[in-house]
């Protein structure tokens, strides 16, 4: 039986030399639950990937960031499905944003990434940063 695949934006946040990490929350998928990912979600039909981007972080986090180039895109096979996320380099917008969906967030340097407990498909993108 062939998995579904979801089409997904992130948004890797960068303020000055830090990148905003997002912690999800818990889920039956054991190996997604509480792992650290880029904040995001699903292209919904008819959007754009800067559409999808700008209204998942709305709804997720009430804030309005600034999408900017392409970093890149990865294929990601879980046991239950699969992801394609194609990931933007944004800005912050004003203000401070809220936790919605998110257990909890971070702003670390590009090395301190590496320590996190990532999403498999999130930890793919890292080499693009």
């Amino acid at each position: 039986m062939k998995k579904k695949t979801s089409r997904v934006v992130g948004a890797i946040i960068k303020d000055g030399d830090k990148y905003l990490c997002m912690q999800r929350p818990r889920s039956r998928y054991l190996y997604i639950s509480e792992h650290w990912e880029f904040p995001g979600g699903k292209v919904e039909k008819g959007e754009s990937d800067h559409e999808a981007l700008i209204r998942e972080i709305k709804e997720e986090m009430d804030w309005d960031i600034y999408v900017g180039k392409k970093v890149g895109t990865v294929i990601c096979d879980y046991p239950d499905f699969s992801v394609e996320i194609t990931a933007y380099l944004c800005k912050p917008g004003d203000g401070e944003f809220k936790l919605f969906e998110h257990l909890d967030y971070k702003w670390l340097t590009r090395e301190e990434l590496e320590h996190l407990n990532w999403t498999e498909a999130d930890r793919m993108l890292l080499p693009s940063i």
